[in-house]
């Protein structure tokens, strides 16, 4: 546990008489990037809700950086805390260029307007040249978002988390809508972002999750079915009956 940046140990969600999460353990260490797939209704999105903030547990420990207890903490403390999540469908601020959507995550300041107005520091300048080349949008910099791809405006908002320098990072499925080569380019950026960043990645698409290279957890029913490798957990007997069968 001590060793954990995320720890979960017995979780458990009800809403009404439906378990959504039963006895979930889980534990990530600092630096790594994880696969979570399972079924429709096997508790991704309540495992999710739960360590942002968005649910409160019924029971069971959930742990941050060794000893932040999630569940006495809202939304926005856990924010702050250096946890990021990505929604499936994009939201960026379509009328605004790319680098003004990337500033208004960087900047500290209050409102929007304050935010584009106010000159730019030496530092947030750099870091805004750092993440533009990341996510490959530095030639699309001065291109408003409502222009870009779906798979650009994946890439541009997973910047927007990015600015606010989270050590962990829940991305729920991120290359959903995206072209094959956006996929490909999206394995290539996560692997970049994982240098720093630890990473959740939440996917339907078994070809990405393979490309990734990491530890796989399949939840069913709210708990962990097995984790392991992309070939191990799909060799399962219980996860082809469960879920890729399907």
């Amino acid at each position: 546990m001590n060793d954990a940046l995320l720890y979960l140990d017995g979780v458990n969600v009800s809403f009404g008489g439906f378990r959504a999460l039963n006895n979930l353990s889980l534990w990530l260490a600092p630096g790594e990037m994880r696969a979570v797939i399972g079924p429709n209704g096997a508790g991704k999105t309540t495992m999710m809700d739960v360590i942002t903030g968005k649910t409160r547990p019924d029971s069971g420990i959930v742990l941050f950086a060794g000893d932040k207890d999630l569940t006495r903490l809202d939304e926005p403390a856990i924010a702050r805390l250096g946890i990021g999540r990505k929604f499936q469908r994009p939201s960026v601020f379509e009328p605004l260029s790319v680098a003004d959507n990337l500033l208004l995550a960087l900047s500290k300041r209050q409102g929007p307007l304050g935010a584009l107005r106010a000159r730019q520091s030496e530092e947030e300048k750099a870091r805004l040249e750092e993440i533009l080349a990341l996510i490959r949008l530095a030639d699309w910099r001065d291109r408003k978002a409502g222009s870009l791809s779906h798979g650009q405006k994946q890439w541009l908002e997973i910047g927007m988390l990015l600015a606010q320098d989270p050590a962990l990072l829940l991305l729920d499925e991120p290359v959903a809508g995206m072209t094959d080569a956006e996929t490909e380019e999206t394995v290539r950026l996560l692997r970049d972002i994982n240098r720093s960043k630890t990473v959740i990645v939440v996917e339907h698409d078994m070809s990405f999750v393979r490309a990734l290279e990491v530890k796989v957890t399949v939840l069913h029913e709210g708990t962990v079915l097995t984790e392991g490798s992309i070939d191990a957990v799909s060799a399962d007997p219980r996860v082809i009956d469960v879920y890729l069968g399907r």
